[in-house]
């Protein structure tokens, strides 16, 4: 019965979110964003390649939607109109020339700017010229607007980040609004009914366990950025989701480091945008961003965010609560050495006060599909023993 209860409750929350949201980011958002790997060394034939690449490596087919042009797209001034100016060395026609493309190729078009006086690359900021700026995306095809808070100081983020929200929406363009405040004023507390998703924290580095050293600041590692959302999982759901920023997939560490990454970002039902040059991604780093069954456990339709159940021998156990009654359980060793490890079901249960998710396994019986592997592993019924190699995972779907 309560299981009947919060599904109804989650349907109507979904018909409003639906209504606020324009139907948008009713599951986390997937794409890519140029940041991580280009920086502002950008152009117009970069974008165009990366669209095809979405289309013929079949990540378009896996779900990636979103192709996001992040800082250094505009000249360092305004025209005479106030307007923003696309670089004419790197976009010598256009940025709205360069999204009709991405829209030609099945897909969609982001693009970048900050609440700011300048962007943290030092191209004008929007402060000031919020309803200027949006009317230009809108008039430009923009599907996706990532909006960062570097030069902020003396500008509240609430209101910075509510005024800009209600200039994409008089613009009538459906347009998915990413806060990038980084955290510091706790925008999961107030963001749900200004944009679609906001980062959670500083930025990631391909680095997995702690901080890299920037100089003036530090990048967080992939484990670091997990350990943070601890607390914040009731904040997130369809049409408003924590974002722990973009992937490093592909981008240095090892396989195991990156399918850990990928994974928990799944479970963490967060917004999946590869950070990767994906024109020369190798043949481990494609599977790994195009496993359709890991993608479906972050698109699931309940949206709950998964979390860290128990400890056991430096192995995490993660539980995400999906749809039809069924779980996904991820065994995470972010230990050093490799863990032989066994997980008796019939000695655990599930208590998810958030989901309303209550599981005895010594009760009830589930069978075991190994999202990796891809193929079934048995059933709760006897205990489930693996090998987990070092900074690496096992998840398994259960389901009855």
């Amino acid at each position: 019965m309560k299981k009947l209860l919060f599904a109804v409750s989650l349907l109507c929350g979904l018909k409003m979110f639906a209504q606020k949201t324009n139907g948008l980011a009713l599951t986390p958002p997937m794409g890519w964003n140029s940041w991580n790997t280009f920086q502002t060394k950008i152009d117009e034939k970069m974008v165009m390649e990366v669209a095809d690449m979405f289309v013929s490596s079949g990540m378009r087919d896996a779900g990636y939607t979103y192709i996001v042009l992040d800082d250094g797209w505009m000249a360092m001034d305004r025209d005479e109109n106030g307007n923003l100016v696309p670089d004419p060395q790197k976009f010598p026609h256009g940025i709205k020339a360069v999204a009709d493309y991405v829209h030609s190729r099945g897909l969609k078009f982001g693009i970048y700017n900050c609440a700011g006086t300048k962007t943290c690359a030092g191209y004008p900021g929007t402060r000031g010229y919020e309803y200027n700026d949006a009317r230009l995306y809108a008039s430009w095809g923009v599907d996706y607007l990532k909006f960062d808070w570097c030069n902020s100081d003396g500008i509240n983020a609430k209101e910075a980040y509510t005024t800009m929200s209600k200039a994409l929406t008089a613009t009538k363009r459906p347009i998915v609004f990413s806060l990038c405040e980084w955290g510091g004023n706790k925008p999961w507390e107030w963001a749900a009914n200004v944009g679609h998703l906001w980062r959670t924290t500083g930025d990631i580095y391909n680095c997995f366990e702690g901080i890299h050293n920037q100089g003036t600041w530090n990048a967080n590692c992939v484990m670091k950025i997990v350990d943070l959302q601890k607390d914040l999982r009731q904040y997130s759901g369809p049409g408003h989701w924590n974002d722990p920023d973009m992937l490093e997939v592909g981008n240095g560490m090892t396989e195991a480091e990156d399918r850990t990454h990928f994974s928990i970002w799944c479970m963490m039902a967060a917004t999946l945008m590869a950070g990767n040059d994906i024109r020369s991604m190798s043949a481990a780093t494609k599977d790994i961003l195009t496993n359709k069954e890991m993608i479906g456990v972050d698109q699931d339709a309940l949206g709950i965010q998964g979390y860290s159940a128990d400890v056991k021998d430096s192995v995490e156990i993660w539980i995400k609560p999906l749809q039809n009654n069924e779980l996904a359980v991820c065994f995470l060793n972010r230990s050093g050495t490799a863990k032989n490890f066994i997980y008796n079901w019939k000695e655990n249960t599930v208590n998810d006060t958030l989901s309303k998710t209550s599981i005895d396994f010594s009760k009830t019986k589930y069978n075991l599909r190994d999202l990796w592997q891809k193929k079934a592993s048995g059933t709760t019924d006897k205990p489930f023993k693996a090998t987990i190699q070092p900074h690496d995972v096992v998840v398994l779907k259960l389901s009855r």
